[in-house]
């Protein structure tokens, strides 16, 4: 392992984490040993319930039943729309991105960081996280065509044989361990429980017993491996997910009840804490925004359905996130991509290449929550909905009036650190300004936050202009990695050709820079709000920028004012990052971009050079990544050059919608 990555990762910690991870090194030599191991114990017969005592009825079969077949001729989809053949069932220890087979060697001191040695890890947990299993189920549910069980079947029984206990790459995270148990959950009840098909006779009776076995393997080592301290970020609300639901469907074994409370408990109390007040998640990344909301959900229907509901604080903080994605999204419902991202989802109960997320989450919030506004924003009631739901939640879903609650849209988001300007709100004369004054991150590693303090992203009509560029990779590539996630990525002011926050790896900020909101107006003739941030207060000579955006609905024009509080000159480079669908060009001191009947021109301030940055490999500049591990060439302007103590400066844009 690197050892400066291990320097700046101790720098982080304190001491009584040091003392927590000492311990768990000696549990883990003790598994090693072969003490402290799950044993297998015959499970009991109770069982708990599913999220629904009735299953839907209202789909398509004909579309999982193309999407099972796909899977059945040994093509699975990582991340979203990318499809790899990797026959059937696949390897399972084999990096499908690499090629490279993962050792089978002791999990916890395998050291999955080591691309040499694992290839891509991401991919290799992808696969094994087995949302493919799911599709299978609910092909099979829809059809009752046996191929469909038996690939589960499959599926499952050579993951056992091929992923021995405790050994190789998925058996090193809780949280791979945990989501694959939520989704041997979902298809657990799919296919039928203890009553399915696939267990009647000898050989599915034999098969049964390893699966349960397994079961308490994985619930056994995620008790015994949470993440806490400064790692107790979405993996640990994963990972007491994976625990609650495997507890709450497999009560049977004298642990169990033991390990439900702990999760249920932890779970509640990791709920509000990593979600502020105002709803926003506090890892500053929307999408781990939306897996976390996705989170709590599949846990409270799973809870309910089984009596022990969360309290009313849970839910209306689960209420509370869905506005935030709310507000964030535009009316042509696109979400910016702040932070970072994996295209990961929880369980994929739509096997639709493109399935909106955020849509979905807002459609199943306005029957949960009556809210017309989430209906509003939904736009249909989808397939993920009616599965979570049930086929009589439609008819609710259709009887929500879209207005009923008028349009109930929060635009300060004050403890999260975002506010959102603009008027003509979800209609197509729309302008949405999402401006971020957040902190960098959640805990000491603030491990999927970007250094992106005062950037906005500026949508218009429903079409994006200037953009988050997003992430495109994590464990690989490093220097694509630091790209993504610095701040010449992100529609900021760059000091001194440094990042405003210090990176030590690649989740890893040890110096983080804050940000805060000074001053915010609202009138009905525009907005105005004032930033800040000290980033660059560690320079030799000290830095503190200030920002001020100011929007005038008519003429509709935007105003950002950048200020420098500091003794010496600087160099400073501004990043304006647009839309791939933006055509862009350069002349007489002024950019314009136009996408569709939207114009935007903007005036850079006097005396500074700018230039228009497209796919550049060197440094690295002019991307987007519009999906992870995939990056396509987009326009960036750079305008840059030195500046005096105490420089203050003017950037104009104006906005012009064609009727």
């Amino acid at each position: 392992m690197n050892v400066q990555w291990i320097i700046n990762r101790l720098r982080v910690m304190h001491a009584r984490e040091l003392g927590h991870r000492g311990k768990q090194y000696l549990h883990a030599q003790l598994q090693r040993a072969g003490f402290a191991r799950s044993k297998p114990l015959p499970a009991s017969t109770k069982r708990g319930k599913p999220w629904l005592e009735s299953l839907p009825e209202g789909f398509s079969a004909d579309l999982y039943r193309q999407a099972a077949e796909v899977i059945l001729a040994g093509r699975f989809r990582l991340f979203g729309s990318r499809e790899r053949v990797l026959g059937f069932p696949p390897q399972w220890n084999l990096d499908p991105e690499t090629g490279r087979s993962a050792p089978l060697e002791f999990g916890k001191t395998l050291n999955y960081r080591d691309s040499q040695l694992v290839g891509n890890i991401k991919y290799l947990w992808e696969l094994n996280r087995h949302l493919e299993l799911v599709t299978l189920a609910q092909a099979w549910r829809l059809g009752h065509e046996a191929r469909f069980a038996h690939g589960c079947r499959a599926l499952i029984d050579s993951w056992i044989r091929d992923c021995p206990y405790l050994m190789g790459p998925n058996w090193t995270s809780s949280l791979e361990l945990a989501l694959r148990l939520v989704n041997w959950s979902c298809a657990w009840h799919l296919l039928g429980g203890d009553d399915a098909a696939v267990f009647r006779d000898e050989v599915g009776a034999a098969f049964k017993e390893r699966w349960l076995n397994s079961v308490r393997q994985h619930c056994h080592f995620i008790a015994g491996h949470l993440s806490q301290h400064s790692s107790a970020n979405n993996h640990l609300l994963g990972e007491l997910l994976g625990l609650f639901v495997g507890t709450i469907t497999w009560p049977c074994w004298a642990e169990s009840p033991r390990w439900l409370l702990a999760a249920e408990r932890q779970f509640t109390t990791q709920a509000l804490l990593q979600n502020g007040p105002d709803g926003v998640n506090r890892e500053q990344a929307i999408w781990y925004h939306h897996e976390v909301a996705d989170m709590m959900l599949l846990a409270g229907l799973i809870a309910r359905a089984n009596g022990r509901d969360f309290n009313q604080a849970f839910w209306r903080r689960l209420e509370a996130m869905l506005d935030f994605i709310a507000a964030c999204m535009d009316a042509g419902g696109h979400v910016p991509a702040i932070g970072d991202a994996d295209d990961a989802v929880i369980v994929r109960f739509c096997p639709t290449p493109g399935f909106c997320v955020y849509r979905s989450l807002l459609t199943t919030g306005s029957v949960l929550f009556d809210r017309g506004d989430f209906k509003l924003k939904g736009q249909g009631f989808d397939d993920k909905s009616r599965w979570l739901l049930g086929d009589a939640a439609a008819d609710r879903f259709a009887r929500i009036d879209a207005d009923a609650s008028g349009r109930r849209l929060r635009r300060s988001f004050e403890r999260g650190g975002y506010y959102i300007l603009g008027s003509d709100f979800d209609t197509m004369r729309e302008t949405r300004i999402v401006v971020d004054a957040a902190p960098l991150g959640y805990l000491a590693i603030a491990a999927h936050g970007h250094a992106d303090a005062l950037s906005f992203t500026l949508s218009v009509a429903g079409r994006p202009i200037l953009i988050d560029p997003g992430t495109y990779c994590y464990h690989t590539q490093r220097r694509w990695r630091d790209y993504f996630r610095g701040t010449s990525a992100h529609n900021t002011l760059r000091i001194d050709r440094t990042d405003q926050s210090i990176s030590g790896g690649n989740f890893l900020w040890i110096r983080h820079a804050r940000a805060r909101c000074i001053e915010l107006e609202r009138a009905a003739s525009g907005e105005r709000i004032v930033m800040e941030h000290d980033g660059y207060q560690r320079l030799d000579d000290p830095v503190l920028h200030r920002r001020e955006i100011v929007y005038e609905r008519a003429p509709a024009t935007i105003d950002v004012i950048d200020s420098l509080v500091c003794r010496a000159a600087h160099t400073v480079e501004m990043f304006w990052h647009f839309a791939p669908e933006c055509a862009l060009r350069l002349e007489d001191g002024i950019a314009t971009a136009a996408h569709g009947p939207v114009t935007l021109t903007l005036k850079w301030p006097v005396g500074l050079r700018a230039e228009l940055v497209k796919g550049r490999d060197d440094p690295c500049l002019g991307w987007v990544s519009p999906r992870f591990a995939e990056k396509t060439a987009t326009y960036t302007l750079v305008v840059s050059g030195e500046v005096p103590a105490n420089w203050r400066d003017i950037s104009k844009l104006k906005l012009a919608i064609a009727s």
